[in-house]
């Protein structure tokens, strides 16, 4: 099993309850995740989600933003290499994804 810790993060300008884990393997990564779930629609009603992911070590991990040409963030590229990054990612991504879907079915 695996340690999870909860904790609160401002994400633009709203509390979001976030939780954190540790994903270890020949790498090391921390994924922290947290959702207020919904909120009755676009960011102006309050409704913020948020995602890390992070080295913890050993981690071959690459990352770019991807700017339009006004320079306003449009995406982000996550590039790994080996295949312990692999497994971690995997194991990060279902992290992310059990705990958005569980923030989500919170707030229906």
């Amino acid at each position: 099993m695996y340690e999870v810790t909860s904790k609160w993060r401002k994400v633009n300008g709203v509390e979001v309850e976030t939780w954190e884990r540790e994903i270890v393997d020949a790498n090391v990564l921390s994924v922290e995740v947290g959702t207020t779930g919904y909120m009755g629609g676009d960011t102006g009603h309050g409704g913020r989600t948020f995602i890390r992911i992070s080295d913890e070590g050993g981690t071959d991990i690459n990352a770019k933003v991807i700017e339009d040409r006004y320079g306003d963030t449009m995406g982000i590229e996550i590039a790994l290499g080996g295949d312990a990054e692999l497994s971690t990612m995997i194991e990060a991504l279902k992290f992310i994804t059990q705990v958005l879907e569980e923030g989500r079915e919170a707030a229906l």
